[in-house]
């Protein structure tokens, strides 16, 4: 379906020249004369790069549908990247590392999952803001290191390497944002 640009906000995903593009910012920019224009920087869906798209404010874009379905995470097939299982059809499938590889340090084996799919293709993963997972490394805490907010390094149960206050020990589960990686408690 045809929208005009001034219609268009951020996170719309747009179809132009076959590919999914993310709107990550939306500028509407009226001049003291002539015709208003639209300034948009979009993310492809698919390859990750980023763009810039100026239109005119009556210019038609495509807007994408994407479905959302609950999947499990199974578990990381070597080069065929992460399997997937839909939750309502058992149907599995596997989602590339450059797709997803960055954003699976926050996913548990066996864990439900959001999986984004756009006319049938799974496309990416859509995680909830935070996440709670094992430690399963920490470093040894220096003794008198304790009068500043400091930090050191840890591992959790799915590979992922984060820095955690120096009380944090292996065993603790710990709460962490999955948009900054960083840690909001215990």
């Amino acid at each position: 379906m045809g929208v005009r640009a001034v219609e268009l906000r951020k996170g719309t995903v747009i179809m132009k020249d076959d590919a999914l593009l993310l709107i990550t910012d939306f500028n509407h920019l009226t001049p003291g004369k002539g015709q208003a224009i639209i300034q948009m920087k979009t993310r492809n869906l698919i390859t990750g790069t980023t763009g810039a798209i100026r239109a005119s404010s009556g210019e038609n874009f495509e807007v994408a549908y994407l479905d959302r379905r609950q999947c499990q995470y199974l578990y990381r097939d070597g080069n065929a990247g992460f399997v997937f299982m839909d939750e309502q059809t058992y149907e599995q499938f596997n989602l590339t590392a450059d797709l997803v590889g960055e954003v699976m340090g926050f996913v548990k084996e066996s864990s439900s999952i959001e999986v984004t799919f756009h006319e049938e293709n799974p496309i990416g993963v859509a995680l909830p803001p935070s996440v709670e997972l094992e430690v399963t490394e920490a470093e040894i805490a220096v003794k008198g290191n304790t009068a500043t907010n400091v930090k050191k390094d840890a591992t959790v149960e799915t590979g992922l390497k984060i820095r955690v206050p120096i009380h944090i020990t292996a065993g603790d589960v710990v709460k962490l944002s999955t948009e900054t990686g960083d840690f909001q408690g215990r």
